[in-house]
C-alpha cells in the first residue's frame, strides 16, 4: 500500500496516467498556457514529451508545484499570524448591504467566493466593487468532488 508521504516513480507504461497537457495544467492553476510554458522552460515545473511531442506535466509534479505556489503570501509573511491557510486574493465584484448583514462577492481567479459578514464589517473595510480583497476560509467541513 502506498502512503501519501512516500515518494515514488510511475511505471513506464503508466507515464501518462494523471498527467496534464500544458493547457490543462494551466487551467488547473488558474494561469495562462503561456505562463505555464514559461514555468516549464524556466525549470520551475517538470514536463515530459508524449508520443506526439506534446509537453505533459505529471500529476504529482503539478500537485507539488501547486503547493509551492500557494506558500509565499501567507499571513505570517504579512505579519498577521493566523491558523487559516486558505487565502484567495481577488477583487470585490458585488456588495449587497442589508440592515444587519452584507453579502460580499469576490472573484479570485476562476473562483467566485460569496461571504455573509456584518454590515458594520463591510462598512469598516469600505468594501465596494473594484476593491482588492482576500477571502480567508477556515472550515471543518469541506466537500471534495473528483472531476
Amino acid at each position: 500500500m502506498l502512503r501519501v508521504t512516500e515518494s515514488w516513480q510511475l511505471r513506464q507504461d503508466d507515464r501518462h496516467v494523471n498527467s496534464y497537457r500544458i493547457g490543462e495544467a494551466a487551467a488547473l492553476l488558474g494561469v495562462s498556457a503561456d505562463t505555464m510554458r514559461r514555468w516549464v522552460d524556466a525549470g520551475r515545473v517538470t514536463a515530459e514529451r508524449d508520443e506526439h511531442g506534446h509537453r505533459i506535466v505529471p500529476g504529482r509534479e503539478l500537485a507539488a508545484f501547486a503547493r509551492e505556489l500557494a506558500r509565499p503570501e501567507t499571513a505570517a509573511a504579512e505579519g498577521l499570524p493566523s491558523s487559516a491557510r486558505n487565502r484567495f486574493r481577488g477583487i470585490v465584484t458585488e456588495v449587497i448591504l442589508g440592515d444587519v448583514a452584507a453579502q460580499v462577492e469576490i472573484q479570485a481567479g476562476p473562483f467566485r467566493v460569496v461571504s455573509l459578514i456584518s454590515r458594520e464589517s463591510a462598512e469598516e473595510l469600505r468594501l465596494e466593487p473594484g476593491v482588492p480583497a482576500v477571502a480567508v476560509i477556515k472550515s471543518t467541513n469541506v466537500v471534495v468532488e473528483r472531476t
